[in-house]
């Protein structure tokens, strides 16, 4: 995988083809202080409206588009997957697909895994949102299913990437928290260790419902938000009260 960054906002971009821009952001380049410093585009986690404005404008300036055709969902945890037609605001959503050219899908994330995928043959791209019970419920599993129905998407023509979240390491949970993994029908032994607590791998969980769904090229980052705090946020070292990084794919607008 391609990994890139730009000299003004910093931000991490994907090589998923020369058709789309796929990012995450870091949290330099933006305006907003404290633990939402300084480049916070979510407007659910208690930051300055303001800030969050001018971040975004900042950003939509970057991709080259309006700031309105961000479309990024308010999520609750959940599977709910829509299609984008144009510029929304999505209430209870987490995940998001569109084959608008110039439309940025994007979902935040602080911990909780990020899922950027394209369809090349049909000229679509999705933003999925993956927390722990998200994961469990299949979130991956779900948005890939309906670009099936509504677009025909053919799951081996799928690019995947996993951007930064919570490692292995540093995401210790219950029993619980592993007894659903394991009910769900996830592969323990491939996923889980034990320290005292168990430890589950996230962006592992995901790898492996993206190729149960039958996806091959599948691109992790390799980054843990938990451990490199000064770049990415993390809900877990900062508390829920700070920002998020924003999680973006769009295809390109044709020119000329």
């Amino acid at each position: 995988m391609t990994l890139s960054t730009t000299p003004r906002m910093n931000n991490l971009y994907y090589d998923l083809g020369p058709d789309v821009v796929a990012f995450s952001t870091r949290r330099q380049g933006g305006m907003s202080q404290g633990n939402y410093a300084s480049l916070n585009v979510n407007p659910f986690c208690g930051d300055n409206s303001q800030h969050v404005t001018a971040n975004r404008t900042l950003l939509a300036n970057e991709l080259g588009i309006p700031p309105s055709h961000i479309v990024l969902p308010h999520q609750v945890h959940g599977t709910r997957t829509i299609r984008a037609y144009g510029a929304c605001a999505p209430e209870g959503v987490d995940a998001i697909f569109t084959t608008e050219p110039g439309l940025c899908v994007a979902v935040s994330t602080a911990d909780c895994i990020p899922v950027l995928l394209h369809d090349p043959v049909h000229g679509a791209v999705a933003a999925i949102h993956a927390g722990w019970r998200g994961t469990v419920a299949g979130i991956v599993s779900e948005t890939l299913q309906q670009m099936v129905r509504e677009l025909g998407t053919e799951p081996s023509h799928i690019r995947a990437v996993i951007g930064p979240g919570i490692g292995l390491e540093a995401f210790e949970v219950g029993d619980e928290v592993y007894d659903a993994f394991a009910s769900a029908g996830f592969p323990m032994g491939q996923l889980a260790m034990r320290q005292g607590k168990w430890h589950i791998c996230l962006p592992e969980a995901n790898t492996w419902l993206l190729r149960e769904q039958g996806v091959k090229d599948i691109r992790l980052c390799g980054i843990c938000t938990y451990s490199h705090p000064e770049e990415f946020f993390s809900a877990r070292r900062l508390g829920i009260h700070s920002g998020r990084i924003l999680n973006g794919i769009m295809i390109k607008e044709k020119r000329g």
